[in-house]
């Protein structure tokens, strides 16, 4: 048996070992515990650095007016790509009247794509017309009585050779007589909100039929929008019963894709066009709408309308908005990944002069990525319409690995 001094010693030297035996556990969990969250702690989530324009803009592009008359251009489809030139006062129109007594003549008689309509027959009347116009000085196609033309027929006649006879007789033909079809013809123009233009007569011989450059423009849209004018106007030549071969006044026709609409010419209006253009940007089309008015020669007023579309060409542009591969900033990690931000499509727009495309973009943090995968987007927008390029890593972005994550360990948490 034990004595008291040889007991004490024991139970001291057995607190040390336990002391000694807990400490080392306790050194073990603590480090189990370190390497533990270290390894398996989620690393924090790192942000990309952006660099990108808030807007796209072009160099703002002046258009070659002529120095005479006054004049308007619009193309439809591209908001704020309408200028006006000169007087907004109201201008006589001479035979550009004609486009308008086409439009009320449909209001009445309207035809469908590719309908040629009702038959119409001439008779001595129509031939005293005729003469009648040639007695003024006015332009004109020939007619025989007994003849009978389409309604179709009889828009060409009035529009491509911009024949007065016809048009007057198209008037009486629809609408009982040139009196009534005035009267009818202020009325549409009043309702379709044209308060510039005033007709008084169906062919606009007399300066009494007037408008003003906007209107012009409006009427063109309606003419262009109307699937049997819009093929009439483009037509370089037709036959016609009674008429024969007749060409369209409008001599630029195919010209610098010009396709339409009217000419007009007395000495009180000068020389006018209202023309129509299909121009071709990069790969696309645009659609223009135009008029001049006023030219001094008819050689004057061919080269003003060249040229001002000339220059409305040029103030189109195929912008490139994002191309493939196009960098749009960096995810850089704490433990020195790195991966560009790049655009997976090309987004094209054209562009009107210096009309800003906005631009906006999304990503998201990142702790890790895998080459390709998709983080973000970036937006352009141009007159409320969008195009949206996905972003995604250029290349992967790895996890840290264990080395780091024990080295760092204040570097961890989200």
């Amino acid at each position: 048996m034990l004595d008291q001094p040889e007991r004490a010693a024991r139970q001291k030297t057995y607190r040390r070992r336990r002391i000694v035996v807990f400490g080392f556990v306790g050194i073990f969990l603590v480090a189990a515990m370190y390497v533990s969250g270290a390894l398996f702690a989620p690393v924090p989530a790192t942000a990309a650095v952006t660099q990108h324009e808030s807007t796209i803009a072009q160099s703002k592009v002046a258009l070659n007016w002529p120095a005479f008359g006054a004049g308007g251009i619009t193309a439809p489809d591209y908001p704020g790509a309408t200028e006006y030139h000169g007087s907004d006062a109201q201008m006589p129109i001479a035979s550009v009247t004609k486009t308008i007594t086409a439009l009320v003549v449909l209001d009445k008689k309207p035809l469908k794509a590719g309908d040629d309509g009702p038959s119409i027959s001439f008779t001595q009347k129509d031939v005293n017309i005729w003469k009648q116009v040639i007695a003024a000085g006015g332009s004109w196609a020939p007619v025989v009585a007994g003849t009978s033309l389409t309604e179709k027929q009889a828009l060409e006649a009035m529009l491509l050779p911009s024949a007065n006879n016809y048009a007057i007789s198209l008037a009486t033909w629809a609408y009982g007589s040139t009196g009534a079809f005035v009267k009818a013809a202020n009325t549409w123009l009043a309702a379709n909100q044209f308060s510039g233009t005033h007709l008084e007569s169906p062919d606009g011989l007399t300066p009494g039929s007037v408008s003003t450059t906007k209107d012009l423009i409006g009427i063109g849209k309606l003419a262009l929008a109307d699937p049997v004018l819009s093929t009439i106007v483009s037509q370089k030549n037709v036959t016609l019963p009674g008429a024969g071969s007749q060409d369209n006044t409008n001599t630029l026709i195919g010209v610098d894709g010009i396709d339409g609409i009217k000419t007009g010419n007395t000495p009180e209006a000068g020389n006018c066009l209202l023309f129509s253009a299909q121009m071709t940007v990069g790969q696309s089309k645009v659609r223009v709408i135009g008029v001049v008015l006023a030219a001094p020669t008819h050689a004057d007023l061919w080269a003003a309308v060249k040229t001002l579309l000339t220059s409305m060409q040029s103030g189109f542009h195929e912008v490139d908005a994002s191309k493939v591969g196009q960098s749009y900033g960096t995810y850089t990690t704490p433990w020195g990944a790195k991966s560009r931000l790049i655009a997976t499509s090309t987004k094209m727009f054209v562009v009107w002069s210096d009309t800003p495309i906005q631009v906006a973009l999304e990503t998201r943090p990142l702790q890790s990525g895998t080459k390709g995968e998709v983080v973000g987007q970036i937006t352009f927008t141009l007159n409320g319409k969008t195009q949206t390029a996905l972003l995604a890593l250029a290349k992967a972005l790895p996890d840290p690995g264990p080395w780091w994550r024990l080295a760092h360990p204040g570097g961890m948490g989200a």
